[in-house]
């Protein structure tokens, strides 16, 4: 079967996509699957909670903020990363957010080696 030149032109697009520096999505239900080259800033929401992460080369930490932008006290929030290496750091502790409240978020990523990472939040005492 032959594509249509519009078909090709939508395949090479979407192929060109694929080979770019541009964060990657996975779809995995809860998290968005984005990997993040060292020098993004990360921007995750979930549930009303939002999340501004990013690496600090000097630090060698995570850095970022949680923000409750919803109306609802928001229960057992968390942020976990995974590293390129397969590591995974944290996650935090849970902690209960109320509208309008903003916590500041550190994950310590000492000793590891690693050129992407993705992260997400996770509400509520089922997540593991």
């Amino acid at each position: 079967m032959f594509l249509s030149h519009l078909q090709a032109v939508i395949l090479g697009i979407a192929l060109i996509a694929c080979g770019s520096n541009n964060p990657v999505g996975s779809g995995e239900e809860g998290e968005s699957g984005t990997q993040y080259r060292l020098s993004d800033t990360a921007t995750e929401t979930r549930s009303g909670i939002t999340l501004v992460m990013s690496y600090d080369n000097q630090k060698e930490a995570f850095t970022g903020k949680l923000t409750n932008t919803s109306s609802e006290t928001v229960q057992q929030v968390r942020v976990e990363i995974h590293l390129s290496n397969g590591q995974e750091l944290g996650p935090t502790s849970r902690i209960n957010m109320s509208p309008g409240e903003e916590t500041d978020v550190t994950l310590d990523g000492r000793g590891q080696r690693f050129d992407r990472w993705s992260v997400h939040i996770e509400i509520g005492s089922s997540e593991h």
